[in-house]
């Protein structure tokens, strides 16, 4: 019997995900394909690996003792090869391989996208994946092992249990309506308002602007994506509280950002699993790079306030 690393890998992402469709999504596979590697792997064995139940009618995939077992193993092969590569890496001088990184489109323009290009050039070997998920299934997939760091906007005080991470920069809230609307966010309160999506820092800022002020905002719209919330503000119909690395550096004419104080800011973070060895080193030197760039970011953020008073 000869087992193949590569469908173990994929029944330790059935385990950690919880089943074949969330691994498959973790695996960027389709389900089917997910599917057909633990087959292949149950006539490599020639045990059943999944165990395959009917409970309230719909139909449940888990694993068998025996799964459960292969996926114990799985785990530590990827911690042994996880050793060889940083091995392999002390020895060479040289970090090689895939590195995925889960990020929201703000994080990918400012921060993963400039440090992306600045990996493959001084890395060749080093290559950069790029996947824009929603936090819940980003955190999964780290877990699982289909992503290897993930961006955060609401980098916590303390890294969830199993994960580590280190903070990159607080960008501060800004509140921006249609020029017409005036100078003052008084004039705002009882206009329409875009709200960010539940849970989303966006929205958190936007509900503390209204504590403050003591109003019950018309929040008229909702969207995912601070570009749709800027077209809505520039079509006049009405404000948002956005991100600042969301804010253009030239305000193009249907905007005025306004000079509201306290509005809060996001804490923009980066997270990793934690181990002996994670990152790994292709991984390290992903993070390296986009800590450097958020320290650029940072200065020049300080410069442009500075500039300002």
């Amino acid at each position: 019997m000869q087992l193949d690393p590569r469908r173990l890998a994929v029944l330790r992402a059935v385990a950690d995900a919880g089943g074949v469709l969330a691994a498959a999504k973790v695996l960027h596979l389709t389900p089917s394909a997910v599917s057909q590697h633990l087959a292949r792997l149950e006539s490599e064995t020639g045990v059943a690996l999944l165990d395959r139940s009917r409970a309230a009618g719909r139909r449940t995939v888990g694993l068998t003792a025996a799964g459960r077992l292969l996926a114990e193993h799985a785990g530590r092969v990827a911690v042994v090869l996880a050793e060889a590569e940083r091995d392999l890496a002390a020895l060479t001088g040289q970090a090689t391989g895939r590195v995925v990184v889960a990020a929201f489109p703000t994080a990918m323009d400012h921060l993963v996208g400039p440090a992306a290009a600045a990996v493959h050039a001084a890395s060749p070997h080093v290559r950069v994946s790029v996947r824009e998920l929603d936090p819940e299934p980003a955190l999964a997939a780290l877990r699982a092992g289909g992503v290897d760091l993930v961006m955060t906007e609401t980098y916590p005080d303390a890294p969830p249990s199993g994960l580590g991470g280190v903070w990159l920069l607080d960008d501060e809230f800004r509140v921006v309506t249609p020029p017409e609307w005036g100078s003052g966010v008084d004039g705002a309160l009882s206009r329409p308002w875009v709200a960010g999506p539940p849970g989303s820092a966006a929205r958190a800022a936007l509900d503390g602007l209204a504590a403050r002020h003591g109003v019950a905002l018309r929040r008229e719209h909702e969207c995912l994506e601070n570009p749709a919330a800027l077209a809505l503000v520039s079509a006049g119909l009405a404000a948002a509280v956005v991100p600042g690395l969301a804010v253009p550096a030239k305000l193009p004419a249907g905007l005025r950002m306004l000079e509201v104080p306290a509005v809060g800011a996001r804490r923009i973070g980066v997270l990793y699993r934690a181990g002996r060895h994670e990152p790994a080193p292709a991984a390290r030197v992903v993070l390296d790079a986009i800590s450097a760039r958020a320290e650029r970011v940072r200065a020049a953020g300080s410069s442009a306030s500075a500039g300002t008073r």
